[in-house]
């Protein structure tokens, strides 16, 4: 359901292969979610939500060193966007859902949700902007 379309495509292959691995973090919550066998999940989310936050701490790091070595003008308006990003994960209060069930799985829809619109239109709508070598 989570994958990296051509249209996603920057041109520039690590920040590519860095975004295919967030659509796959993506595809992975969403099975988590559709894991009916699974009536507690909150280990599993707990671990994907810190691998979504580990892992994108370093993508915006990458992106932000290769924007910087290009000398590209619009670094400041990237870093802000991937610094409200970085802000609303750590926002999440994953512990009030621990035993929760029937919070579980909303709590898979609210970070799918924001995964999935703020990577679909900052690829499509800023990182598409940022030259290729």
């Amino acid at each position: 359901m989570y994958e990296m379309k051509d249209e996603y495509l920057t041109g520039i292959e690590l920040i590519d292969n860095e975004h295919r691995r967030l659509f796959e973090i993506a595809e992975e919550t969403y099975q988590l979610k559709m894991a009916e066998f699974i009536p507690d999940k909150y280990d599993q989310i707990k671990a994907l939500f810190e691998e979504l936050k580990d892992y994108t701490a370093m993508h915006f790091q990458h992106e932000e060193e290769y924007m910087m070595s290009i000398g590209y003008k619009k670094l400041f308006t990237q870093k802000v966007q991937h610094d409200a990003f970085i802000k609303w994960l750590d926002e999440q209060d994953l512990d009030a859902v621990n035993g929760e069930y029937e919070d579980q799985d909303q709590v898979i829809d609210d970070i799918l949700k924001y995964l999935t619109d703020w990577l679909v239109t900052h690829i499509l709508d800023t990182d598409k902007q940022i030259p290729a070598p």
